[in-house]
């Protein structure tokens, strides 16, 4: 499985488009909110994607949940759950709905971890980012009880790379 995580665009459409155009091979490409487009925008068609605090756009989910090969993967913006604070809140979510692995944005850090045998991904942000001054994204990638992030900048530099071992 291989997963295109992308966050907090804020209106910069081009860069959608070009991420993907970047990494065809993946399964999913997904969005963490705040893109500020239209839910229906031609650069959308294929991607699983929610609502952040910027998206006017009120047919875009406050969350997702989906299966790739066997995953339960779960997309939320993040502020609901108040993530710039604490990613506590959030971790409960996962837990309830069973979660594999989170993907999140709204705090704009980019950040990757493994709590409790589930995945926690920020792909950071493709506009501003917060704690680094790279703008970025990030491809996920799980096989053989591994998870493997790998964090790109807006150019495609890649930028950290981290393994997590499931226990």
């Amino acid at each position: 499985m291989k997963l295109l995580v992308m966050s907090d665009t804020h209106g910069d459409e081009e860069i959608i488009q070009t991420v993907k155009n970047r990494h065809p091979e993946v399964d999913v490409v997904i969005h963490c909110g705040d893109s500020e487009l239209d839910y229906k925008h031609p650069y959308f068609e294929g991607v699983k994607r929610v609502r952040g605090n910027c998206d006017r756009d009120k047919r875009f989910p406050e969350e997702e949940l989906f299966e790739v090969e066997g995953k339960k993967i779960y997309v939320t913006h993040g502020h609901l759950y108040n993530v710039k604070s604490t990613t506590m809140n959030l971790f409960y979510r996962a837990k309830e709905v069973e979660a594999d692995a989170v993907f999140f944005g709204h705090s704009h850090v980019l950040g990757a971890e493994l709590v409790e045998n589930t995945m926690f991904v920020n792909p950071g942000s493709l506009l501003k980012p917060r704690g680094l001054d790279k703008k970025s994204y990030a491809v996920i990638e799980f096989k053989d009880n591994l998870w493997k992030f790998t964090a790109y900048t807006d150019n495609g530099e890649e930028i950290a790379q981290k393994e997590f071992h499931l226990e």
